[in-house]
């Protein structure tokens, strides 16, 4: 290669400090794998019909999963490229964020001891002060534990099957090569960046089939044990203040720093990537790798706990010390 994507490669360095720790992900167990044709299960359909909010939140996340693990990795022409840019580059990364939280939610919803448990507790308006205050506490309540690790699993899911397709679209980036269009340089490079750029500010655009397509990747009931990660905490504790009906409180749950990072640090990656690449495989490996594989990481990622050293690096900032 010429300029190529090892110049471009370069760029992936910014992103691995915001993905620390982030190897590439393992294939996804059948268990995991989305099934998009798969019937909604009655709890999938009780946990979205509860809390129409956190559907709508929910969706805006699942959405862009969907269309961009979707992305066919056999370009036949500049077309083709330009317009699988533009789907993996359609989301905000704040509203994919809450919308990661918001799915965790929907998933934990459907653990039904864990809600039986919420609705029988006797003081309310104390239990809904504690969940804001610790979204841990949520996991400590009868069926908590198991609320996080249908949480967990739909994320890692989703993470991992974006993840898979977005190495079989970096691929590509080497494959296509032998064909002459893939080594033209693309005509308006500044115009094809402000695009992206524009996609990624108006964010998710419902469509009808969105609804329908959440169940059925909530019926999954992917599970996955381990530690509770911040971003699975908030999204069971979320979820119980969706029974309790403390919406107002329930937004301070919606963001998680470490998450939030990384999501943003794909797409400046992604930005930076196009705003250097020359001819069509470039942009092709700038999709695989920074609007694919690195949002996929960052969900993967946002179902690990943290490390003893990271909780450790993150209480000393805390203190100023």
């Amino acid at each position: 290669m010429t300029k190529t994507i090892g110049t471009i490669g370069l760029l992936a360095a910014a992103c691995a400090v915001a993905l620390a720790g982030c190897a590439t992900a393992p294939k996804p167990s059948r268990t995991a794998a989305a099934r998009p044709g798969a019937a909604a299960a009655p709890s999938a359909q009780l946990a979205i019909s509860s809390d129409r909010g956190l559907a709508a939140q929910a969706s805006a996340f699942e959405s862009f999963m969907r269309h961009a693990r979707g992305i066919d990795a056999d370009f036949a022409g500049p077309s083709e490229v330009s317009q699988a840019l533009q789907t993996g580059a359609a989301h905000e990364p704040r509203e994919l964020e809450a919308g990661m939280i918001a799915y965790a939610a929907l998933a934990a919803l459907q653990e039904p001891r864990f809600v039986a448990a919420v609705r029988a507790d006797r003081d309310r308006g104390d239990l809904a002060r504690r969940l804001t205050a610790d979204p841990q506490t949520a996991l400590s309540l009868p069926g908590g534990e198991a609320a996080g690790a249908r949480a967990s699993g739909a994320l890692y899911a989703q993470g991992s099957a974006l993840n898979l397709e977005g190495e079989k679209v970096k691929h590509a980036a080497y494959s296509v090569q032998h064909q002459a269009w893939s080594k033209a340089p693309v005509s308006d490079p500044a115009g094809r960046l402000s695009r992206v750029k524009h996609i990624s500010a108006e964010g998710y655009r419902p469509s009808r089939e969105d609804p329908a397509r959440l169940q059925s990747a909530l019926s999954e009931g992917a599970r996955r044990s381990g530690a509770s990660s911040p971003v699975v905490a908030r999204g069971v504790a979320l979820a119980a203040l969706s029974v309790l009906g403390e919406d107002a409180q329930a937004r301070s749950l919606m963001s998680e720093p470490r998450a939030g990072m990384c999501l943003k640090m794909a797409k400046l990656n992604l930005y930076q990537c196009l705003a250097s690449a020359g001819p069509h495989y470039e942009d092709i490996y700038c999709l695989g790798q920074h609007a694919m594989i690195d949002p996929g990481q960052c969900v993967i990622e946002a179902t690990r706990a943290p490390s003893p050293a990271h909780r450790l690096a993150v209480t000393k900032t805390s203190y100023g010390r």
